[in-house]
């Protein structure tokens, strides 16, 4: 079994003078949601073994403080090839991950990270997922997480509609705004 966290960064402030896209900085409502899922996930042991992350200075930051509020120190890799990855590299990055690792997480952007994530799922039949599942697969908004369970051995067995959704969670749903 193996646990997929596919996280988007938190809202960052928009481009200005003398900053480009890369290094735009987190916004003060997505330095509070990245806060927010990270005592989530502590509470609710979504904990990653391993996390990939984009070289962005807005994932850098939202990674930061999730982890600040998680409380533990998995290990991560901080990778350039996540900047605005496509899907397909994401599933590259992710099916060459550690196999020692049970729960991965991927800290990156879209629309690479939601194609990769409704590729990677298949529709639940559970209503609440399902509902969850069809918010995932109209918008994955900053800040977002999906998480996503296989029934894998190995990184590398990762296929299109192999896993489950477990969980989607946006920043709103922290907000009690959920719809």
């Amino acid at each position: 079994m193996k646990r997929l966290l596919l996280l988007r960064h938190a809202k960052a402030d928009r481009e200005g003078p003398g900053i480009d896209d890369i290094g735009r900085r987190l916004a003060g409502r997505g330095r509070e949601d990245a806060a927010r899922i990270g005592r989530f996930m502590r509470e609710e042991v979504y904990v990653p073994d391993v996390v990939l992350c984009s070289t962005a200075t807005r994932t850098q930051e939202t990674l930061e403080l999730l982890l600040l509020e998680l409380g533990t120190r998995p290990l991560v890799q901080n990778r350039a090839d996540l900047y605005l990855a496509k899907a397909q590299a994401i599933l590259a990055a992710i099916r060459g991950a550690r196999e020692t690792a049970g729960a991965l997480m991927i800290v990156g952007h879209n629309p690479g990270l939601e194609v990769c994530a409704r590729g990677l799922t298949r529709q639940p039949e559970d209503r609440k997922l399902l509902k969850r599942y069809h918010a995932m697969t109209d918008k994955f908004p900053t800040g977002s997480l999906a998480v996503i369970d296989f029934d894998v051995g190995r990184w590398v067995d990762l296929g299109p509609g192999l896993g489950e959704l477990e969980l989607f969670l946006r920043p709103k749903d922290l907000h009690g705004e959920a719809g």
